[in-house]
């Protein structure tokens, strides 16, 4: 999530009531979760499991709970609660505004789109030309919808990652303040629901087809010309190359990537990355050779255990 204007390191520290290591004018240009840190943002870290990372991630001001030594070129800011003051940046930069109509005065909408009766598009949201948008489709603010980009019923496209802080007193939420954006040509079917970002964005690529009751979770990328069949449910950030083809009910654990071209078979669960252009099948997935040498080891067993029991004998 980029900041516009730009914001200094003795304004940030303000709003959160931190304090901060570093010249106070130091530039700070937004706020992102480490896989998609750029220079001038905040990242935040509240685990010393994790400190080395953010500190040398590319993310130029690190909010730390604990004083350290600022790398070079870098700024910190000091504060009890990251996880805390992370969701008041959230909030003071990207606050929710309720809708008061069923399709807001801010969302821009193409030429020759058809809009059903009773879908809600939020604040802020675009839709390309000649899309097709089904009944009871929810678009969440900040949605950018590309052109020729059909939607059917009951999709909801912008909800919040699923992503909590484990504290005493119960779950705390980790509030989203990104987006989702669908390229030209995406098909999807009815009763999807495709999280936003926490701070970037949850992207489906140019000509991918997804089937009906598929879930994609908060900062995940599915390149282009994907196929990905019914039931099928992809964690948060996970990296999904181009032409890559995932069968009913197959399930992905966050932050792995499926190169181009991988073919999983329904009711696979990917546990890790794969390579692109393989099949794959099973739980934990694996190459179809691989996965067929298993399957016939295990058939064995039964004629193995006779042999040892006559043995005995």
């Amino acid at each position: 999530m980029k900041f516009n204007p730009i914001q200094t390191l003795e304004k940030i520290a303000k709003i959160i009531d931190c304090k901060f290591v570093g010249d106070a004018s130091f530039p700070v240009l937004g706020m992102n979760e480490i896989h998609v840190v750029e220079p001038g943002d905040i990242v935040f870290v509240d685990h010393p499991k994790y400190y080395d990372k953010a500190l040398k991630s590319a993310a130029t001001i690190v909010l730390i709970n604990k004083e350290v030594e600022c790398p070079e070129g870098k700024a910190l800011l000091i504060s009890e609660d990251p996880f805390r003051d992370f969701n008041k940046l959230t909030l003071y930069f990207n606050p929710f505004i309720a809708s008061k109509e069923s399709i807001s005065p801010s969302s821009k909408i193409g030429e020759g789109t058809v809009i059903q009766p009773n879908v809600f598009v939020g604040n802020n949201v675009t839709i390309g030309k000649n899309c097709l948008i089904h009944s009871n489709v929810s678009i969440y603010d900040n949605t950018i919808i590309g052109d020729y980009v059909t939607i059917h019923a009951g999709t909801i496209l912008g909800s919040d990652a699923f992503y909590y802080k484990n504290r005493p007193e119960g779950f705390d939420k980790l509030i989203s303040g990104g987006r989702v954006v669908l390229k030209n040509h995406v098909d999807i079917g009815a009763a999807c629901t495709i999280d936003k970002g926490v701070t970037g964005d949850t992207t489906i690529g140019e000509g991918t087809k997804i089937d009906n009751q598929v879930h994609v979770g908060h900062d995940t990328v599915i390149g282009k010309k994907c196929l990905i069949a019914s039931q099928t449910g992809i964690a948060g950030c996970v990296i999904i190359e181009d032409e890559v083809t995932l069968w009913g009910q197959v399930g992905v654990t966050s932050g792995i990537t499926i190169g181009k071209k991988a073919v999983i078979s329904a009711q696979s669960g990917i546990s890790k990355s794969l390579e692109g252009g393989k099949s794959y099948f099973g739980t934990p997935a694996d190459d179809f050779r691989s996965k067929y040498k298993e399957i016939a080891s295990i058939r064995l067993i039964p004629a193995m255990l006779e042999d040892i029991k006559n043995l005995k004998k």
